[in-house]
């Protein structure tokens, strides 16, 4: 499977909704808020960090250095 930039960026949407739904259905004791205005921000920035770093080292392992 090729992946380009609508297959990433569909991906990276649901894997952050999927996380953030479980949190919110989960018996923890976080508030709602708390979840939406903290770590739904953290999870999205961890998240392109590590795109980039995985779309930095496919580049390098396919030999397209740029």
């Amino acid at each position: 499977m090729e992946l380009d930039l609508p297959k990433t960026a569909a991906a990276f949407v649901v894997l952050i909704a999927v996380g953030i739904g479980g949190l919110i259905g989960a018996p923890i004791p976080m508030g709602t808020d708390t979840i939406l205005m903290m770590v739904a921000p953290s999870m999205i920035v961890f998240g392109l960090i590590c795109l980039a770093i995985g779309v930095a080292h496919g580049q390098y392992r396919a030999g397209a250095t740029r």
